[in-house]
């Protein structure tokens, strides 16, 4: 039941569940008795510990999670209605953490208006997924695998189904396409709860999937993301399936990313279509030379790509980009600006990020790094960021670690927005993550060098 669809009353609703983001981008909740969600309490919020999710020191962990219920839908799951609401996130003494993932969406929206160029960033985000009847994998000090089933052809289980071969499966129909039903249930809760969705349709890889969402403001595309990778997951265990946003959980296939449709509007109008090249205005060039320019250094991609499993998709070969390069109708461009759009409709897509990433941080930081090329007045052909100039110069870091050294140099731009806090946090928790998966030796390294 959409927002829309809520009275205000309570009668009914049996739980009202909290919805939190922790650092790393993903939904937590907890969960209060109708009977106890008083007035006094939806605005005060609840107290919980912030250590647990990544933002603070177990010395000063303690936070108010206060509901937005503008946010608010309900659910109806086992014989209870749930009121769901995202929260935001106070400090002890009630003011707006400034690290917390929806803070720092507003606060992106925040510096936008204050440039005077614009009120709101529109973005469709699409989302492309894998999905496996059975995934296992283990790591330990004397063996380390992973093993994957689908009933489209991967797998021994599965060595007699029908093949449509591993890259193959783009916009596939049934009896092929072994997972429409789990794309139309999701889909159809998305709608039901007010998410707005463009289309849906098999990709390009065996069991690989694409949901594509409509065009919303920044801070409503972040929640979006949230809820519809959680409904997915839902949706998917229902039918004894599993997903996963992995950029990359199989060798030599396609992998996959979070493609990122934006404009900025103004007094409801683009500013981006113009008379420069691919139909852009000198606003919507420079906040491409933005985006491209800190993609290059790293640093955008910290954000944007900030798993090791990022990196192992951008790679020559398929259709991710790995290089800083812009170009109309091209999917090898990390931004690319459709062709099929008419005069006066311009935007930009970037497809360069991945469903790793925490998306409100993802999508602030870009946001951002436009802005600083529309500051700067920044010209991408000038840069050479033209797809003409494809070369070597252009190539983005090729790794995790290469992204965090960029971030260390180049972080200014993102300084208005993102706290040094939450900077050296997130550095510190992939710096971590990365020693961890570089450190191990894999499969391919023992049909190397085992000899």
């Amino acid at each position: 039941m959409k927002l829309s669809e809520w009275n205000g009353d309570f009668a009914g609703i049996d739980y009202v569940s909290f919805i939190l983001i922790d650092i790393d981008g993903r939904m937590r909740a907890v969960s209060l008795p109708s009977s106890y969600a008083s007035e006094a309490v939806l605005q005060k919020g609840i107290g919980f510990d912030a250590s647990n999710f990544g933002f603070a020191a177990v010395q000063a962990s303690d936070m108010l999670a206060v509901p937005d219920l503008e946010s608010a839908f309900v659910e109806q799951k086992d014989g209870f209605n749930i009121l769901h609401a995202f929260c935001d996130v106070r400090a002890s003494d009630g003011t707006e953490f400034s690290q917390y993932p929806r803070s720092v969406i507003r606060a992106a929206r925040r510096a936008l208006m204050e440039s005077g160029l614009g009120d709101e960033v529109k973005m469709l985000v699409e989302l492309e997924f894998y999905v496996f009847e059975d995934v296992r994998f283990s790591t330990t000090v004397d063996h380390s695998y992973y093993f994957l089933e689908s009933s489209e052809g991967i797998g021994e289980t599965y060595d007699d189904a029908p093949r449509v071969g591993l890259s193959k499966g783009y916009h596939r129909m049934a009896p092929e396409d072994r997972y429409q039903l789990l794309r139309n249930r999701a889909v159809k809760t998305m709608i039901d709860i007010g998410i707005p969705v463009k289309y849906h349709h098999h990709e390009m890889g065996a069991a690989q999937l694409e949901i594509e969402l409509d065009f919303m403001s920044m801070a409503q595309a972040a929640d979006a993301v949230s809820l519809a990778k959680w409904i997915l997951r839902n949706e998917a265990d229902e039918l004894g399936l599993k997903v996963t946003f992995m950029p990359k959980p199989m060798y030599g296939v396609a992998g996959s990313g979070m493609h990122v449709h934006q404009y900025i509007e103004k007094d409801e109008t683009s500013v981006f279509p113009g008379e420069g090249l691919y139909g852009l205005s000198e606003i919507g060039l420079a906040y491409t030379a933005g985006l491209l320019r800190h993609a290059l250094s790293g640093s955008l991609l910290a954000f944007s790509n900030p798993s090791t499993n990022s990196y192992r998709r951008l790679v020559p070969g398929f259709e991710a980009p790995v290089n800083a390069t812009f170009a109309q109708s091209s999917r090898a461009a990390a931004v690319r600006i459709p062709g099929y759009l008419g005069k006066g409709e311009a935007r930009i897509e970037f497809r360069t990020g991945d469903a790793t990433a925490n998306v409100y941080y993802f999508l602030a930081a870009m946001v951002l790094a436009g802005l600083d090329g529309v500051r700067g007045g920044l010209d991408p052909v000038a840069l050479g960021f033209a797809k003409e100039h494809h070369n070597a110069q252009r190539a983005m870091p090729i790794g995790l670690f290469h992204a965090l050294a960029g971030l260390k140099r180049d972080r200014a731009y993102l300084a208005s927005v993102f706290p040094d806090a939450l900077i050296e946090s997130w550095s510190a928790r992939k710096e971590k993550e990365g020693a961890y998966v570089y450190n191990a030796p894999v499969p391919q390294e023992f049909e190397l060098y085992f000899e």
